[in-house]
């Protein structure tokens, strides 16, 4: 495995200790080695050192485990690291020459896994000089594979050029487009509770779900990434990507089969399904906002405005909620509301499916006449993985009185913490089995691109048009650590819905 950009922060948090924890598993194949390359001069001890203290602090705060230093001796006589530039070909030249030194010192069977752990303005030079080294194609005794990080793409065009460039090198059964969403463990039981379980498939359409709401938020501000997130914003940063990778998982139609190319091809149908925005009426389907200063998951945070690397006049969003429709049979008719956003109350990842409520309400109860109170059931991905089932029950007494009340799986209590792997551990261990089933292909990247670049086009003209008549462009704003602006809210509640806040502590 070639990590370019090695010495990063990607490298270091997470790749390191995800290959740890799977050495520690025996699922690395014996052979296995970790080229490191990067343009900062390192030589292998030094690679090494650096690697032991990012994978010991890893697990020691975030994880709580030990660390073992006779297995990290065992695992890092297989980590090297190459210096080099990213767009010379003499340094690929040299990397294609360090490659083949170990494939004939150690059993690495001549696999060779490229991973772009590096900004995406040198994804196209990269690859390029891969090829020009002869690194590209498969050698005659083992395979050849990509994986490439988000963001990938900028928008529709950019995203179909770097497709058209990656492909123009690598075949697409060689390329693994990663969303480390896709390798949590509750992501990956969306499909096993819909489509493993007889008692929850009949009911999961518009015949009885009311409406879904996906939430992805974050506590934290912007901090020192003001210059990289004034560039994205929340649009292009998560719903491109993780909140449209929910979408798919919770409105798909069941694959014929559990394999790459099924999974994915009814994915790909739920997003062509997606309703595309006109421009002119964006402000009716998406709100967007910018947090100003408060405080957030107990920290004190300045307003986005007010944060390093933030232009004064800038009009990048920090959150956006959308109601999103599916065409097609199975949900015609139910809205999907979408929500992400920074400096929010707690970081906090779910998918809410809201039933209907019944044709009679005649318990003599507030709790079940409130048009807030709903059968519901939510799938937390972070934290706390869990499914929550929210329905309404007697409360002991001589009253007829019905609560609400709730029954939870917790991963952690059902299975223990250790049982739990981190979402990069599955993935490189799919893309090193060659299981491209929790990747993205190049149409579902593209077709959620043109679902987001509606509205960023809305989002466009409607800027065009506040500026001809003379008048400064304002976002709407929400204080950190709130829920996001008051229009967010009355986008449901136009629908007569409100958002579900997440419940934390005790069981929950």
């Amino acid at each position: 495995m070639v990590a370019f950009g090695a010495s990063g922060d990607l490298v270091r948090r997470k790749l390191l200790p995800a290959l740890f924890h799977l050495y520690r598993q025996k699922l690395l194949h014996k052979g296995f080695v970790l080229l490191g390359y990067a343009r900062t001069p390192m030589s292998d001890i030094e690679f090494r050192n650096q690697a032991r203290d990012a994978v010991r602090t890893h697990l020691t705060e975030e994880y709580g485990i030990e660390f073992d230093t006779h297995a990290w001796d065992d695992f890092a006589s297989g980590l090297f690291y190459q210096t080099g530039s990213y767009d010379e070909r003499s340094s690929f030249d040299a990397l294609a020459l360090r490659v083949a030194e170990l494939d004939a010192a150690l059993p690495t069977q001549s696999n060779h896994l490229f991973y772009l752990a590096t900004p995406p303005n040198v994804f196209e030079p990269i690859t390029a000089l891969l090829a020009d080294a002869g690194l590209s194609s498969p050698h005659k005794t083992g395979w050849t594979r990509l994986i490439v990080e988000k963001p990938f793409g900028h928008d529709l065009p950019s995203a179909q050029r770097l497709n058209d460039h990656l492909l123009h090198i690598f075949q697409e059964e060689q390329i693994y487009r990663i969303d480390h969403y896709l390798g949590k463990e509750t992501v990956q039981n969306i499909l096993v509770f819909r489509f493993g379980n007889g008692i929850f498939e009949p009911i999961w359409n518009r015949n009885y779900v009311d409406h879904v709401q996906i939430t992805v938020s974050e506590s934290l501000g912007v901090g020192t990434r003001g210059g990289y997130y004034d560039k994205s914003g929340a649009i292009r940063d998560m719903v491109q990507n993780h909140v449209m990778q929910l979408v798919a998982l919770t409105a798909m139609e069941p694959p014929v089969s559990y394999d790459a190319e099924s999974v994915r091809n009814q994915k790909v149908n739920v997003l062509r399904s997606i309703r595309p925005i006109d421009p002119l009426d964006v402000n009716k389907w998406v709100v967007r906002a910018q947090y100003t200063e408060g405080t957030a998951d107990g920290e004190e945070i300045p307003g986005y405005l007010e944060s390093e690397g933030i232009p004064l006049l800038s009009t990048t969003e920090t959150y956006v909620a959308w109601k999103l429709e599916i065409d097609n049979w199975r949900w015609n008719g139910v809205p999907f509301y979408l929500r992400t956003g920074k400096a929010l109350p707690t970081k906090v990842t779910e998918v809410n499916i809201m039933f209907r409520r019944p044709p009679l309400m005649f318990f003599n109860s507030h709790a079940a006449r409130s048009p807030r109170v709903r059968n519901s059931l939510t799938l937390r991905i972070q934290p706390d993985e869990s499914i929550i089932l929210s329905f309404d029950a007697k409360r002991p007494g001589l009253q007829l009185d019905v609560e609400p009340v709730s029954m939870d799986f917790v991963y952690n209590r059902a299975f223990g913490d250790s049982a739990i792997s981190d979402a990069y551990e599955r993935l490189l261990l799919d893309a090193m089995l060659g299981d491209s089933t929790l990747f993205i292909r190049r149409d579902e990247t593209e077709l959620a691109w043109d679902r987001v670049t509606n509205v960023l086009d809305g989002w466009a003209l409607q800027d065009e048009l506040i500026r001809r008549r003379g008048r400064a462009l304002a976002l709407p704003q929400y204080a950190a650590g709130t829920w996001g602006p008051p229009e967010s809210d009355e986008l449901l509640a136009h629908d007569g819905h409100h958002w579900h806040e997440p419940v934390f502590g005790g069981a929950r």
